[in-house]
């Protein structure tokens, strides 16, 4: 890729304009400050490109031959929004404070997904910021910031972004997103975003206008497909990867997180999640940090991550819906939409012990064969989470899971999330039980497009009417809504839940068997509705005992493998309980857990955390 495409300045009075458009003779550049217009040079390849005198803060526009102003489809900077002009901005005059930042792998975190504009009153990067402290003390290490490309107005999941090298505006714009990776960096913590490029969003989208990003030969479920595999583009791939690697270059960003890549349709032999993964890896040299790809995928495919030699496409890791489904569905019994190809605790031992509940068996609800293997993927090639803000937003009364069941299940909920295999991932508030809903909402201007989410999002919850009430997705009054409240984590219950959640993520640290274990060696059945699960980690050895019915049960402690009998097992939760002998049985409550080490030492107490 030798074309940046956008503006990018050179020196204090000089910028380097760089604008794709393969099918247009004449595009003119439009400088409003002070106003000014010039030819653009057309070159090879439908670039059209000029250098002039040109200062940082200056607003443009691109004047096609109808003669009508568009922003830069490479816009960094939209200060007047997705309507307004773009604006010349300098991505490298940040002053990076964390030097001394080491990322961890990516099996060593526990990810916190929010959503900027939601997260505290001011929606804002600084006010994510000032929270970080908190979070540290909860112990998670990677923030996972929801989709900040610029979208229309101030209120936005995100997925409406039709400026993807733009920081929306209203959150605090490209600077503030590098003083919160700054601050996330300073403290050791990841940052990962969220970023689509399976589509684009309708209102103010002007990529269409200059070249073929879009085709007519697939659809999506948010509109026109994006042009992967088509003539024009190996160009389009290039934006987007160029789009990638800003993110990792001029943010500092750890991982990307691509939302929905079963909605990229690619017929290409190289694919393009293949070949942005491929590009990443280089990248990741260059930098000498590495450069993460984590998928959102509703196929169940092991390709997905794969290694590209292997004959994958090579992403670092994937989101496991399949774990979401099965613990809902153990948890609450509900049985609508997707919820009905899942319900038992076998399901969620079978996505503990090897990745996907569905490998390539019938399912219900797509009526059809469903999955591929994934014995052979190592549990940190998977995100497990008992929520997110799809299957959140997603329902009709857009209620979180702790509205659906007992303080004792939440509970048990923070364990099993917490010490599966895999990577963990907490939806924001999810750890002291926050109960604000988290709808739906946009902010368009135009009446028709408003209107048409309302019906579309009536009509996809139409036979769920009996579930609750749906949300106004275009009321400010939904926005606020979804508006957690932090103070509630030093309440009541609230409180009972986060100590919960920190001593689950401490011990999770410091047990190596907790942080990550290799397929072969992490373990899960279910019998009469009680899971166990055994992690080992070399000479580590942790079990868990999880009852996921309401009624009093009994759980088998297991022999560990490899230990012909040695060793005892100590409550990791409770430590001052008496050490247990392999294959001895212990009780638990409805809803109830324990998690146990194996002792190595003569007298078999070791029951604190190393």
């Amino acid at each position: 890729m030798t074309h940046t495409p956008g503006a990018t300045p050179l020196d204090g009075s000089t910028t380097r304009f760089v604008v794709w458009a393969p099918e247009k003779r004449l595009v003119q550049l439009h400088l409003l400050e002070p106003d000014r217009t010039l030819d653009l040079e057309p070159g090879p390849g439908g670039y059209h490109t000029t250098t002039t005198s040109c200062a940082v803060g200056t607003r443009y526009r691109y004047i096609l031959e109808d003669g009508r102003e568009y922003a830069d489809p490479a816009s960094r900077c939209q200060p007047e929004g997705v309507h307004g002009p773009s604006q010349v901005v300098d991505l490298k005059a940040h002053v990076w404070r964390g030097a001394t930042y080491r990322p961890r792998p990516l099996w060593d975190q526990v990810f916190y997904e929010l959503h900027v504009g939601t997260f505290s009153s001011e929606g804002t990067f600084d006010a994510v910021a000032a929270a970080l402290d908190d979070l540290c003390a909860l112990g998670v290490g990677a923030i996972e910031i929801m989709p900040v490309a610029q979208f229309p107005g101030r209120r936005n999941w995100g997925y409406d972004g039709v400026f993807p090298f733009a920081v929306q505006e209203s959150y605090g714009g490209y600077a503030g997103l590098q003083r919160l990776v700054d601050a996330c960096h300073e403290r050791n913590l990841a940052v990962a975003l969220d970023v689509v490029y399976n589509h684009l969003g309708p209102e103010g989208n002007v990529l269409a206008e200059f070249g073929p990003y879009f085709t007519d030969r697939y659809r999506t479920p948010w509109g026109a497909a994006v042009n992967f595999d088509g003539p024009g583009s190996d160009d389009v791939r290039a934006y987007f990867i160029q789009n990638a690697f800003q993110w990792y270059r001029e943010f500092h960003i750890d991982a990307l997180r691509l939302d929905a890549v079963h909605e990229i349709i690619d017929r290409n032999a190289i694919t393009f999640l293949s070949e942005l993964a491929h590009r990443t890896s280089e990248l990741a040299d260059e930098l000498g940090s590495p450069c993460h790809l984590i998928a959102e995928s509703a196929d169940n495919d092991p390709r997905i991550v794969t290694a590209w030699a292997a004959g994958g496409f090579g992403l670092d890791a994937q989101w496991n819906d399949d774990f979401h489904h099965a613990l809902h569905t153990a948890l609450t019994g509900e049985d609508f939409g997707y919820y009905v190809d899942y319900g038992s605790a076998d399901d969620l031992a079978r996505a503990m012990d090897a990745g996907f509940v569905f490998q390539g068996e019938y399912s219900r609800f797509r009526r059809r064969r469903y999955g591929g293997p994934s014995m052979s993927l190592e549990p940190e090639r998977f995100v497990v989470f008992a929520q997110n803000h799809d299957h959140i937003g997603n329902r009709p009364d857009s209620g979180r899971l702790v509205s659906l069941v007992s303080q004792r299940q939440a509970h048990l909920v923070a364990a099993l999330v917490i010490l599966a295999p895999g990577i963990p991932l907490l939806f924001m508030g999810e750890e002291y039980g926050e109960r604000a809903p988290f709808p739906y909402f946009i902010d368009h201007v135009d009446p028709e497009l408003i209107g048409a989410v309302r019906a579309g999002r009536a009509a996809e919850f139409a036979s769920l009417a009996e579930k609750g009430q749906l949300f106004d997705p275009a009321a400010e009054s939904s926005f606020a809504a979804a508006r957690i409240d932090r103070t509630l984590r030093d309440k009541d219950e609230h409180r009972v839940l986060y100590e919960l959640y920190r001593k689950l993520i401490a011990l999770r640290r410091a047990n190596p068997a907790l942080r990550r274990s290799e397929r072969g060696a992490a373990h899960a059945k279910a019998t009469d509705g009680v899971l166990t699960l055994l992690r080992a980690h070399l000479e580590d050895t942790v079990v868990g005992v999880f009852n996921l019915t309401d009624k009093q049960a009994a759980a088998a402690l297991p022999r560990a493998p490899g230990h012909s009998g040695a060793g005892r097992w100590s409550n990791l939760l409770e430590p001052e309980t008496a050490v247990l002998d392999q294959g001895q049985t212990v009780d638990l409550a409805p809803w109830g857990f324990a998690v146990y080490h194996l002792s190595q030492d003569n007298d078999g107490v070791k029951g604190n955390p190393r």
